[in-house]
């Protein structure tokens, strides 16, 4: 007996045509569920650049590769999905895929081996910089305790962390001035540190009742030996080459229509895919990947009719922030062997001093430190920088040869060596100049919570009245309740998409003959 919905039988209907926009992780994992289920044979991706991956950008930099985007795999273990994709592919080393590996517990912030420089030129003790790294973890996790509670103490995260501080000072009462002083210039490193976690410019901007709502997974986080666009190279392959186009940015996404083919009587489509260079293409469903940056800047002419209020608001409420990489290259090391990761402490910096507003004098100090990265065997001496919020968006607007100043002055300040050779390249990323993204990941801002998350997500049209259901859906990291800014929220999202086209395909008539009727009437 033939089983049902077998793949096999001929359909007496048109199948359903899909259109995803975009070629990141979200678009692609959306797309290799819906290749394989072989029921969407018209299924093709829009990608407004010439290369797919999005945020994940594997780059040549000299002779090695390294990462402008995403860079480690967070919690690589049986719930992450990259990592059991990556695994599968067999894009990892024999370490990171360890059952040992799998079950260490970071809480999202793993510690590495490392050495703290201050702007005067000494290595901090590393007794007071773990004692402030332990006191700023242990503070973080409190405010986990306010999720959603339906009253906090101040708005946001970093509010709260200042006021706890204010009060952990009064207990340094066997503490010097000086010393007092050194322990809040760490404590700000910690603040810089989680801007670049968050993805945001300044922590008083996310919202502390929704913060607890993020999940970390077990595992250390690792990287891919031979880039993080391996795993990209390997989910193109599962796709027909024809499935994708690239640099066909999209205009306009108009649903709700009614749309004809030439030599296509009979069937109509209630989306239209316009494209920037005047290109049409229609479609049952459209799945949009786009960053929450972007769709913070065009929503209002990027999808027509226009949005529901709802969903309007949570773009705009949601946070959306920049977090950029300098990829440093020196002929030889200043640092020590085992070093995994430099420390940048600016003395006369407090979590409880207004930060400086003169970008173009201090940008640079926003920078939170180094990563070595290893093994030297494989990179040589290369050094990645990571510096967030509108300091780095300033970073943007400099040449590399200002930038590589900058960066030689810090380093020969933080050691004491005004005659330290300056790097030998530069490289930088550039995510909010990028037009299409317009920032690197999103964070829940004060005025938004875990439900503007879901409103993001919530397919159009959203009242099932129209018979013609998920004309527009919505993938991504932003659209990912408790991944998201992560690349295993942005997976899970395109598959969440996918699961739900395969499901109104597998459970309705939605392309039976008499509701081809229903929908032409």
């Amino acid at each position: 007996m033939e089983a049902a919905g077998d793949l096999r039988r001929p359909s007496p209907w048109p199948r359903p045509r899909v259109l995803v926009v975009g070629a990141g992780i979200a678009a692609l994992g959306a797309a290799q569920r819906l290749h394989g289920s072989q029921r969407f044979p018209g299924l093709r991706l829009l990608e407004a650049t010439g290369r797919a991956g999005g945020r994940v950008c594997s780059q040549r930099f000299g002779s090695r590769v390294v990462e402008i985007g995403a860079h480690w795999i967070h919690g690589p273990s049986k719930g992450n999905p990259v990592f059991q994709l990556a695994s599968e592919y067999g894009l990892l080393d024999e370490e990171a895929t360890s059952e040992e590996n799998q079950q260490i517990e970071t809480g999202g912030h793993p510690v590495l081996p490392s050495l703290s420089y201050s702007s005067s030129g000494r290595i901090l003790s590393p007794e007071l910089v773990i004692s402030m790294r332990n006191l700023f973890s242990t503070l973080l996790g409190q405010t986990h305790m306010f999720l959603n509670l339906a009253q906090v103490p101040v708005p946001s995260v970093g509010e709260y962390l200042k006021k706890e501080i204010a009060e952990q000072v009064k207990e340094w009462t066997d503490d010097d001035d000086e010393t007092k002083q050194l322990k809040l210039a760490v404590l700000n490193t910690y603040f810089k540190l989680e801007c670049c976690v968050s993805g945001t410019h300044s922590m008083d901007l996310v919202a502390l009742r929704s913060f607890g709502e993020y999940v970390t997974l077990p595992g250390l986080d690792c990287t891919f030996p031979g880039g993080y666009g391996g795993l990209i190279d390997c989910m193109l392959a599962s796709l027909s080459k024809e499935s994708i186009l690239f640099n066909k940015p999209v205009k306009t996404i108009h649903w709700r229509g009614s749309y004809q083919e030439e030599g296509s009587e009979g069937r109509t489509f209630p989306v239209q895919v316009e494209c920037e260079d005047g290109e049409t293409f229609l479609a049952d469903h459209v799945i949009v990947t786009v960053p929450l940056g972007f769709l913070k800047e065009h929503h209002k002419t990027f999808i027509q009719p226009s949005l529901p209020l709802q969903k309007v608001e949570a773009i705009n409420q949601l946070g959306f922030g920049t977090n950029n990489k300098i990829f440093l290259e020196f002929e030889k090391p200043f640092w020590d062997p085992d070093c995994q990761l430099i420390e940048v402490v600016w003395d006369d910096e407090s979590p409880l001093a207004a930060p400086s507003t003169n970008l173009q004098a201090d940008w640079f100090k926003k920078l939170v430190g180094f990563v070595v990265l290893q093994p030297p065997e494989q990179y040589g001496h290369v050094l990645c920088g990571f510096i967030a919020g509108k300091e780095s968006e300033y970073m943007e607007t400099l040449s590399d040869s200002e930038v590589l100043t900058a960066f030689t002055h810090i380093i020969r300040k933080l050691t004491g060596n005004h005659h330290l050779a300056p790097p030998t390249k530069v490289l930088r990323s550039k995510w909010h100049s990028a037009p299409y993204t317009r920032g690197s990941y999103s964070y829940v801002a004060v005025g938004s919570s875990g439900e503007d998350i879901d409103t993001l997500a919530q397919p159009l049209p959203e009242e099932t009245s129209d018979p013609r259901l998920l004309q527009v859906l919505f993938a991504g990291e932003a659209t990912h309740r408790t991944f998201y800014s992560t690349t295993h929220g942005a997976l899970l999202s395109g598959w969440r998409e996918a699961d739900r086209l395969l499901s109104l395909h597998l459970t309705s008539d939605y392309f039976h003959p008499t509701s081809l009727l229903r929908i032409s009437c």
